[in-house]
């Protein structure tokens, strides 16, 4: 059994999770930041990074408390490196950093947007294989480009991008 922790702050949201073997979800917890962000009519990155500092150790260690697992049962630490909110995402990668470091553990970088992907593959129903999935973004992540996935397993896919 393989238990990684996994925490993402690409914009206003802090969250971590321990999943057990990549496909299993032990534990997920999420501290969302709507309320603070309303008054500004959207995500006021300044802000967002903010909470998270105030957020992500008891988000972090109440993902460990629900999952029942101590930092001994754990094989790697996972974090969103981006893309994102600059100053959000420092403060997940560096909590990951600092955690991995300190335990001796691989620290897995991972993409948002691709994440967003291979979720499709969770449990309990995961796409057709193989699948097609486009991937689109809106300025950000090079200039908006798009991306097509040919997917035969979600832990193989064939990426051609356009």
């Amino acid at each position: 059994m393989t238990l990684i922790l996994g925490i993402e702050t690409s914009c206003d949201e802090t969250a971590a999770a321990v999943v057990e073997d990549g496909q299993r979800i032990i534990s997920n917890v999420v501290a969302s930041q709507i309320d603070i962000h309303r008054r500004y009519g959207g995500v006021f990155p300044e802000v967002a990074s903010r909470q998270h500092i105030l957020s992500i150790t008891p988000v972090v260690e109440q993902a460990m408390d629900e999952a029942r697992v101590s930092w001994d049962n754990l094989e790697a630490v996972a974090v969103t490196y981006g893309p994102g909110l600059a100053g959000s995402l420092l403060v997940g990668v560096n909590v990951a950093k600092g955690i991995a470091l300190g335990r001796g553990l691989p620290l897995l970088g991972i993409n948002h947007i691709e994440a967003h992907i291979y979720a499709n593959w969770l449990p309990p129903l995961p796409p057709p294989n193989p699948s097609t999935l486009l991937r689109a973004g809106f300025g950000g992540e090079r200039g908006g480009a798009a991306s097509f996935f040919l997917c035969f397993a979600w832990w193989s896919p064939a990426v051609t991008r356009s």
